[in-house]
């Protein structure tokens, strides 16, 4: 299992620490290096990268606003020499934080975590069709799709309901949610609504029953959600 990795660094030292501790270990193979963010984001597009090492004070874009650019699959182990960036990091999505200047041993314990989420990930992927996994309040919360009745969009968040839980909130688009579930069970009715088709109870008025719960049809998404619920 080889973690493909890139380092965004405006500092050459700090990329050669990168990739001097990288070239330590038998997972993490550090594919490129970059002094800016211009030349990552094209590469990121059609590589395949799994980790990304960042650091969060850069001159053209702030380590931070590039993260919320990254797909949901992509890790990210931030680094600074500012140790009041890391709530912010770790609200976002950071699998770890390195403050700056760290040894070896440390940058080790932040591999290993992101190790351990990538076999997660692959574990899920490759086993278990009928679940995902989420990043939630610092943690990954596994979600079995029946247990799923609707997902709500809340500016940068997804609020996905479930049968007899709580609630779960997540840092992710509603197009990535989508993706993620089977096309089969799962509709967008609305531009913040996704649906169970399974779970609706009833529907009248642009409105869908699901239990307590009532979401709205969009005018655009009408057409599409009759077509599907009254098969």
């Amino acid at each position: 299992m080889m973690i493909r990795a890139i380092a965004i660094d405006d500092e050459p030292p700090a990329l050669e620490i990168i990739r001097n501790f990288c070239s330590r270990t038998d997972f993490i193979s550090l594919e490129k290096i970059f002094s800016g963010v211009e030349d990552a984001r094209q590469y990121l597009k059609t590589s395949g990268t799994d980790l990304v090492f960042l650091d969060i004070q850069m001159p053209s874009m702030n380590g931070l606003d590039f993260c919320k650019q990254l797909p949901e699959h992509v890790m990210v182990i931030f680094m600074t020499a500012f140790s009041e960036y890391a709530v912010q990091g770790f609200d976002l999505k950071a699998t770890d934080y390195l403050l700056k200047p760290f040894t070896f041993q440390r940058f080790l314990q932040a591999a290993e975590t992101a190790k351990q989420y990538f076999s997660l990930k692959k574990t899920a992927n490759q086993e278990q069709p009928d679940n995902m996994l989420i990043r939630s309040n610092y943690s990954l919360v596994k979600i079995y799709f029946q247990q799923i009745l609707f997902a709500e969009s809340m500016d940068d968040y997804i609020k996905i309901y479930l049968e007899n839980q709580k609630p779960v909130l997540c840092r992710m688009t509603m197009k990535l949610l989508t993706d993620k579930l089977p096309a089969a069970d799962f509709i967008r009715v609305h531009r913040s609504y996704l649906v169970s088709l399974k779970r609706i109870d009833s529907f009248r008025n642009k409105v869908i029953f699901i239990g307590q719960f009532q979401v709205p049809v969009g005018n655009l998404y009408e057409e599409t959600f009759l077509a599907h619920y009254t098969v």
